[in-house]
């Protein structure tokens, strides 16, 4: 068994958090009824920057995911009910903040007989209508493959939808009700679904004991899938009690890993050690509007 790494985080990936941007924001989201981020329930390291520019991917359908991934700082329990408040208190925060690129995501629902589709789909539609030249990515659980799920957020207006591999294959044991195979079937249909007018994403954590060959794999599979942008970053583990960082990732790695993937052929790649799904969204937003 691969021993966690036991020496200090190396120079950079000590990034500065400025707290009084993070309470601004906080308090702007208080303001509108409590909505959740995924920058605080994951405790993004990006938080601090994030915030201070006024980006937030805002997290519905609750705080409280039905499954237990060993990476993940969601808190796992029995969620509430769906809230339909939440909709146009999205809405709201988006408007009031002036956003011109939204990112949507959630825990997973299992408990739902969608997963939670419908209310991707209310929630985007609700931002496209109130503020049409806002462009909003969704990034989606697997919704244990549901064919229905995926129709219904490809409807819903989205100009990318991703859906996150997260790791290489071997390592799948991390991702709790999931499957590598699932998640890849998920990407390609809602390309075949959705054709040209959606945009697939997804991202990979590195630093949890997968080889370049494994990665170059992964590139591979999502290539396969019409999967063209794609984020690389290094995982942190967000307390003692979660899956250990094996490795840090150098940054000459993740700019081999940049290459790599553009020369297989992604038309939009951001790797880096600080580089999360959500992060620098509207790069892939405008890379989208492009296409």
């Amino acid at each position: 068994m691969t021993k966690e790494i036991k020496f200090k985080k190396p120079e950079w990936l000590r990034k500065k958090l400025t707290p009084h941007t993070q309470v601004e924001m906080e308090n702007l989201l208080k303001d509108v009824g409590g909505l959740h981020t995924i920058c605080q329930e994951a405790k993004c390291p990006n938080i601090s920057e994030c915030f201070a520019n006024k980006n937030a991917t805002f997290l519905i359908l609750g705080n409280i995911c039905t499954r237990r991934c060993t990476y993940c700082n969601v808190t796992t329990g029995k969620p509430t009910e769906v809230d339909l408040s939440e909709i146009q208190k999205v809405t709201t925060s988006v408007l009031r903040l002036g956003l011109k690129f939204v990112v949507i995501t959630s825990p997973a629902r299992d408990d739902l007989p969608d997963g939670g589709a419908e209310q991707f789909f209310r929630v985007t539609q609700d931002i496209i209508e109130k503020s049409p030249d806002t462009k909003v990515e969704i990034l989606i659980p697997d919704f244990k493959g549901k064919v229905e799920s995926l129709k219904r957020v490809i409807a819903s207006g989205a100009t990318i939808i991703g859906h996150n591999v997260e790791t290489v294959p071997s390592l799948y044991r991390i991702r709790r009700n999931g499957t590598y195979e699932r998640s890849l079937e998920v990407l390609k249909k809602l390309k075949e679904l959705g054709g040209d007018k959606v945009q697939t994403k997804s991202a990979l954590m590195v630093g949890l004991g997968e080889t370049e060959e494994e990665m170059v794999q992964v590139f591979k599979d999502l290539l396969a899938v019409g999967c063209k942008f794609l984020s690389i970053g290094q995982y942190l583990a967000p307390s003692g009690d979660f899956e250990k960082v094996i490795e840090y990732v150098k940054p000459e790695q993740f700019l081999r890993y940049e290459k790599l993937a553009y020369d297989l052929g992604f038309e939009f790649v951001k790797a880096s050690p600080y580089a999360r799904s959500s992060y620098m969204a509207h790069h892939y937003l405008n890379m989208a509007s492009a296409l």
